[in-house]
C-alpha cells in the first residue's frame, strides 16, 4: 500500500502545475490479446475483456502541442497492473487529437521483473472542453508482454 501512495504523491509531485492545466478521471474497457507462437502450444490467439480506470493531467505547451501523464488502474482476468503513460498529444483539429509515448507499468504478482515498458499510441475524440472519447493501443515490447487495445471515455475538471 506504501508504494501505492508513493507512486500516486510522486506522479502529482514532480509535475509543474500552471494556470491551463486540466486535472481529470478517465474510464472504460480494455481488450488484451495474448499471442502464443510456439511448436508446443502452435500458433493461438486470445482475447480478454477487462476494465481501467484512472485520472490524467493535460499540460499545454503551446496551441496543439500538450504533454499529458496519466495514472490508470487496469484489470484483466486475474491480472492487475498500474499503468504510468507519458504522452506527447497533438491536436490535429480542435476535437481531435493524436497521443504516443512510453508507458511503465507494474505488475501486482503475476511476474518475477514486476516492472515493464512498453510503447502507447492513441486517439482522443474530444466532444467538448470537459468530455472525450479515447483509444488507445499498448504494445508490449516483450514475449510475454501482450498488447492491449483500450475504449474509454475521459472527463476533465
Amino acid at each position: 500500500m506504501k508504494c501505492k501512495l508513493f507512486i500516486v504523491f510522486l506522479f502529482f509531485a514532480i509535475v509543474p502545475l500552471t494556470a491551463q492545466t486540466e486535472f481529470g478521471t478517465m474510464g472504460g474497457v480494455n481488450f488484451t490479446f495474448y499471442n502464443t507462437n510456439q511448436e508446443q502450444f502452435g500458433q493461438n490467439q486470445d482475447v480478454e475483456l477487462g476494465y481501467f480506470a484512472g485520472v490524467f493531467v493535460d499540460f499545454p505547451i503551446g496551441e496543439r502541442f500538450h504533454i499529458q501523464p496519466e495514472l490508470l488502474y487496469k484489470g484483466v482476468g486475474e491480472f492487475q497492473f498500474l499503468n504510468m503513460p507519458l504522452y506527447a498529444e497533438y491536436y490535429v483539429t480542435d476535437n481531435v487529437s493524436l497521443l504516443t509515448g512510453p508507458s511503465l507499468n507494474y505488475f501486482f504478482d503475476v511476474f518475477v521483473n514486476s516492472f515493464k515498458v512498453r510503447a502507447d499510441v492513441s486517439a482522443a475524440y474530444h466532444f467538448s472542453d470537459h468530455l472525450q472519447l479515447n483509444l488507445k493501443y499498448t504494445l508490449g515490447l516483450e514475449e510475454l508482454s501482450p498488447n492491449v487495445l483500450f475504449l474509454g471515455m475521459g472527463f476533465s475538471i
